[in-house]
C-alpha cells in the first residue's frame, strides 16, 4: 500500500512540489494543515486509495500560506483543500474556488443543515468546532454563564483576550457590540466603546493557544475566550478549568472541503469529499480524537461526545459567522483594536 507522501510548504517556498507516482497511477493532490498524519494515513488517505487507485499527495502548511500559494497558481496544483471557513471564505473571493456539484456528493444530504452549505455553492464542512470562555473555578464564582459577564467587576486584571490577528479575536469586536446592544459591523463605535469598558479586566491579549494555557497554568489568568479543541490541554494544565455554559449561546468555526478552479481531477475531488463525510468516516474520526462529527449519522457515546461540538441541540445554538462582513472588518479594525490595548 502506497503510503502518504507529504508536501511540506514553508514561508520561503515558491511553488508545491509533486511527489513522484508510479507510472500510468493519478495523482491526487490535497492540500490540508498536516495534523494527526498517522490517524488520517490509516482512517481516509489508505482506504480512499484503495476505492481510487490513485496515488495520494499532499500540500501542508498554515491556512494563509496555502492560500496564498494557490493564487499564485492561479487555483491550479491541488485537487482538494482544507481551509476553516474564514479563510475559505477569502478564497472563493478571490475566484479560487469552484462551485460543487452536489449530485456527486449525496452525504451531504446526511449533515447538519449549517454544514451543508455554509458558504453557498462551494463546498460543505467537514467539522465543527465552537469559540467560548473558559475559566478557572477555584478563582472565578460566581460561574460564568453569559458574555457579559467579561464585563463583571469582579473579573478585573483576570481576562486574557484572543489578539484580533488570530481566529477568535474579532469576535471579542462582535461580542462587545452585542453587549453594547448594536451589531458591530454597523455601529463599530458603541463596539469599541463597549471594549474600553473591559480594558480593566484584561491582563493581556494573546497570540497563541499555548500562551494562553501558559497564563492559566502560571495563575496570571482565570478567564479567557478560545476555541474548544484547547480545553483537554488546559485541563491538563489546570484541572480545575470549566467551559462555560453560556445561555447566549457559542460561536462556531467551521473547517471545510473545496476544489480549487485549477484542480485536475474533479470527478475524484467530489468523491474524496463524499467519502469524508460519510457517517463511517466521520464516526472514526471522532472516535479515534481527530475531528468533530458534522454527519448527523454519527452516534457517540457521552464519553466520546465530551470532546466535541456534538448533537443536534448544541450545533442549533451557535451562532454563524458572516466572513463576507468580517474578513474586511477585520482590517478596518485592526488600528482601533491596538489603540484600545495601547498596543
Amino acid at each position: 500500500m502506497p503510503r502518504l507522501k507529504s508536501l511540506t510548504l514553508s514561508s520561503l517556498s515558491t511553488l508545491a512540489l509533486l511527489a513522484a507516482a508510479p507510472a500510468g497511477a493519478t495523482t491526487f493532490t490535497i492540500s490540508w494543515w498536516g495534523f494527526n498524519g498517522d490517524k488520517l494515513q490509516d482512517i481516509i488517505v489508505n482506504p480512499f486509495q484503495e476505492m481510487c487507485d490513485c496515488e495520494v499527495v499532499f500540500e501542508t502548511g498554515n491556512n494563509g500560506d496555502r492560500v496564498n500559494r494557490l493564487q499564485m497558481r492561479s487555483g491550479a496544483g491541488v485537487d482538494v483543500i482544507y481551509l476553516t471557513d474564514s479563510y475559505s471564505q477569502a478564497a472563493i473571493e478571490q475566484g479560487l474556488f469552484q462551485p460543487i456539484d452536489r449530485a456527486q456528493i449525496p452525504n451531504i444530504d446526511q449533515l447538519y443543515d449549517l454544514a451543508q452549505a455554509p458558504q453557498g455553492e462551494f463546498g460543505p464542512a467537514y467539522t465543527v468546532g465552537r469559540i467560548g470562555l473558559v475559566y478557572d473555578s477555584a478563582r472565578v464564582s460566581p460561574p460564568i454563564t453569559s458574555w457579559n459577564d467579561l464585563w463583571r467587576e469582579d473579573l478585573a486584571g483576570m481576562i486574557s483576550l484572543p489578539n484580533i490577528t488570530t481566529t477568535s479575536g474579532p469576535m471579542v469586536v462582535l461580542r462587545a457590540g452585542a453587549h453594547a446592544g448594536v451589531n458591530a459591523f454597523e455601529d463599530a463605535d458603541a463596539a469599541f466603546g463597549a471594549l474600553a469598558e473591559l480594558v480593566p479586566n484584561v491582563v493581556t491579549n494573546y497570540n497563541t493557544g499555548s500562551e494562553m494555557i501558559n497564563l492559566f497554568s502560571t495563575g496570571e489568568i482565570a478567564v479567557s475566550m478560545t476555541q474548544d479543541f484547547t480545553l483537554n490541554p488546559l485541563r491538563a494544565a489546570v484541572p480545575t478549568i470549566e467551559w462555560a455554559q453560556l445561555e447566549d449561546g457559542e460561536i462556531a468555526v467551521l473547517n471545510t472541503l473545496n476544489i480549487p478552479v485549477g484542480s485536475e481531477n474533479v470527478e475524484l475531488a467530489h468523491q474524496f469529499i463524499n467519502f469524508v463525510l460519510s457517517a463511517e468516516i466521520q464516526q472514526q474520526l471522532a472516535e479515534q480524537g481527530v475531528d468533530a462529527p458534522v454527519n448527523t449519522m454519527v452516534d457517540l457515546t457521552p464519553e466520546q461526545a465530551s470532546a466535541w461540538t456534538y448533537g443536534a441541540d448544541q450545533i442549533a445554538s451557535l451562532h454563524r459567522i458572516d466572513y463576507s462582513q468580517l474578513n474586511p472588518a477585520r482590517t478596518q479594525w485592526l488600528d482601533r483594536w491596538n489603540e484600545t490595548f495601547g498596543m
